[in-house]
């Protein structure tokens, strides 16, 4: 089981390059992955999603990239034919005004389209690093992911047993819930036999809708299967969140039919404390994948 949150960090430091990658995720109903990093990592961008893919199957995903280059790489460029133009209107004003006239470097430099400069930066240079940094992140991520997932894990299986124990005192009530209407019905059928005028037919129509209204045997033996496969669930190791979802909304139906069935307090009390262990259970299961 996983944590939908987590983190990590990576960092690799060479002769030319200083570069560090942090992914952190929160809770998402799908996988998102943002990026936050400068255009030279770009051609990376399909990459890094299908490494972060094996490590996350929901949530939201930032992946932020940093680096500074420890050597100097600037690429300068001189636009030439720029140049050339601007020789051409400067001999022009020497030949016009008679004096003659040149341009300094710092002339030149604040000529913004004559002389340009970028870091001579390929995807070669970064690729080694970015992988190292980012395999370091992952690796943490995902032991944050699990470790959190453990712990949610451990909640999980506390909350089962309680709704468990709740449900066990529900199973056990059954018979004396069953005795209790049998009970009611025989008081009412004394009471029709005291007056004499009853219509036997409709007596036992009665009998028959009662019992098929307040018997919980139905709902015992589909919260018992509900409760294992929650268990298997929780006790496997892919990712559960959505069928554990529907599997507490599915046991939390079944216990609002037990409720409604229930004349006895035993029972009603199980009943609120198997509908306080479902809820915190839907709110566990919104952290993990």
């Amino acid at each position: 089981m996983k944590s939908m949150t987590g983190y990590g960090q990576g960092s690799v430091v060479t002769d030319d390059l200083n570069l560090s990658v942090e992914i952190k995720s929160y809770n998402s109903r799908f996988l998102e992955i943002i990026h936050t990093m400068p255009a030279a990592f770009s051609p990376f961008e399909a990459e890094i999603d299908e490494a972060v893919k094996q490590t996350a199957t929901r949530g939201h995903v930032e992946v932020t990239i940093r680096y500074r280059v420890l050597k100097n790489r600037l690429k300068i460029t001189v636009n030439r034919d720029a140049l050339e133009g601007y020789k051409a209107a400067l001999d022009e004003i020497s030949e016009a005004t008679g004096i003659k006239t040149v341009f300094s470097f710092a002339d030149l430099a604040a000529a913004g389209d004559l002389i340009t400069e970028e870091e001579d930066i390929d995807s070669g240079f970064l690729a080694g690093p970015l992988r190292a940094a980012l395999s370091v992140a992952l690796g943490q991520f995902e032991e944050s992911k699990v470790r959190e997932g453990e712990n949610t894990r451990c909640d999980l299986l506390r909350l089962l047993d309680g709704f468990e124990a709740a449900y066990d005192t529900v199973r056990s009530n059954a018979a004396t819930l069953e005795d209790t209407i049998k009970q009611n019905l025989r008081s009412r059928f004394s009471e029709m036999l005291g007056d004499g005028n009853y219509d036997e037919g409709r007596f036992l129509q009665e009998v028959a809708v009662m019992l098929v209204k307040y018997s919980i045997n139905e709902e015992i033996s589909r919260l018992s299967a509900h409760i294992a496969e929650a268990r298997r669930l929780i006790q496997g190791t892919g990712p559960c969140a959505k069928r554990l979802d529907f599997l507490s909304q599915e046991m939390n139906r079944e216990t609002n039919t037990i409720g409604s069935k229930n004349i006895l307090v035993p029972i009603s009390m199980c009943v609120v404390e198997m509908k306080d262990c479902l809820e915190n259970i839907r709110e566990q299961i919104r952290n993990i994948e």
